[in-house]
């Protein structure tokens, strides 16, 4: 077959690797120079340890798996099974880990509860105080900045992978998409996997999409000049993933600006030594354009404690925006709103850990 892809992010890349990988021909549309959205403005984390019971969880699991295999042929993506603490600071953080352990996908997700002393032994660099931390072994990371060249270099090899960057698709049909250079792809099956992009050709193609935009703020430091051996995430996680949703933490007082702002801490280092750190979250659409900073000093603050020492200085800050489905229990939005021509969309917050799996989904419905 040849499958025409539009959409150069993380999705639409692992959609072109799931066809390569079948022995089909891909021709793959991106109307930036580079992925510039949600793909690389992220964590790079591969996250199972907050996924949702049940298709989210599951999805997650075959993904890692996914992640796992194609690190082990493409290393440029930077795959590394690191694993994640959640921290607990207080003794209500402390009974949502507990309350986790005892669900039924605890053990698959590699659950366990560790004493600071073993946090610590786990993760030296974790030097501030608190009272125990949820770990999470299957829980992985790759490099966001750099995964998604690595795969298309590897795509390249096959000769049967063609990347058309600054192209915009303005009309699709079965069979075909033109781009904003009046040239037609055709193919036998097409994919739209544009990520945030959810007006235009979307809008036409599906004007009752049940997906929102979600905007976040991110951060990224100077070295730190000790190995963090996990990804690491503090109590307000347990509010933000909905597998641990739980009525122990109502009584216990978030920090101001962390509600306002809807936010957790997640700390993840880079292969340079750099540690991406985040993030807030914004659902009231149209977004404000500020990069707005008392939810940095907030991040600064809650990793330095964690640490037990200054984080190093930010050197670059960001915004982003992604796309997530309203049905919370919804892995994916996937539609054929004209026969052989798949939108995704939607993945939210779950784009980068769970793309391999969605992927793999998409082929399998359609035949590939």
């Amino acid at each position: 077959m040849r499958i025409v892809i539009a959409g150069g992010g993380v999705l639409g890349t692992m959609h072109a690797w799931q066809a390569i990988e079948r022995g089909h021909e891909v021709v793959h549309v991106e109307r930036e120079a580079e992925a510039r959205g949600a793909s690389v403005r992220n964590f790079g984390l591969i996250w199972v340890s907050g996924r949702l019971g049940g298709p989210d969880v599951s999805t997650a699991l075959r993904a890692r798996e996914l992640w796992e295999a194609i690190g082990a042929k493409v290393p440029g993506v930077g795959f590394r099974a690191a694993g994640s603490l959640t921290v607990c600071r207080t003794e209500a953080e402390v009974a949502v880990a507990e309350a986790a352990l005892k669900e039924p996908s605890a053990g698959v997700r590699g659950l366990r509860l560790l004493s600071r002393a073993d946090a610590r032994a786990l993760n030296p660099a974790l030097g501030g105080e608190f009272l125990a931390a949820l770990h999470c072994e299957r829980d992985a990371a790759v490099e966001s900045r750099v995964a998604l060249p690595a795969l298309r270099e590897h795509m390249l090899a096959s000769g049967r992978y063609t990347w058309l960057p600054g192209r915009e698709v303005r009309e699709v049909g079965t069979g075909f998409v033109r781009d904003d250079h009046g040239d037609v792809h055709r193919g036998d099956q097409v994919v739209l996997a544009t990520g945030a992009w959810l007006g235009g050709l979307v809008r036409e193609l599906a004007p009752e999409l049940p997906v929102r935009k979600v905007r976040l703020q991110m951060a990224q430091t100077a070295p730190l000049d000790v190995p963090l051996t996990t990804a690491v995430a503090d109590g307000d996680s347990f509010r933000y993933y909905p597998f641990y949703q739980s009525s122990l933490l109502d009584g216990q007082a978030q920090a101001e600006v962390a509600a306002e702002h809807k936010m957790q801490l997640l700390m993840v280092q880079r292969l340079d030594g750099g540690l991406t750190i985040g993030d807030t979250h914004e659902y009231e659409h149209p977004f404000g354009f500020d990069v707005v900073e008392q939810p940095y000093d907030h991040l600064v603050e809650v990793a330095s404690e964690l640490l037990g020492r200054p984080l190093p200085r930010v050197v670059r800050r960001w915004a982003g925006v992604y796309a997530q489905c309203l049905d919370p229990a919804a892995v994916l939005h996937r539609s054929e709103p004209l026969d052989g021509v798949w939108l995704v969309t939607g993945p939210g917050g779950r784009g980068m850990t769970g793309s391999p799996a969605m992927a793999e989904a998409t082929a399998e419905q359609a035949g590939w």
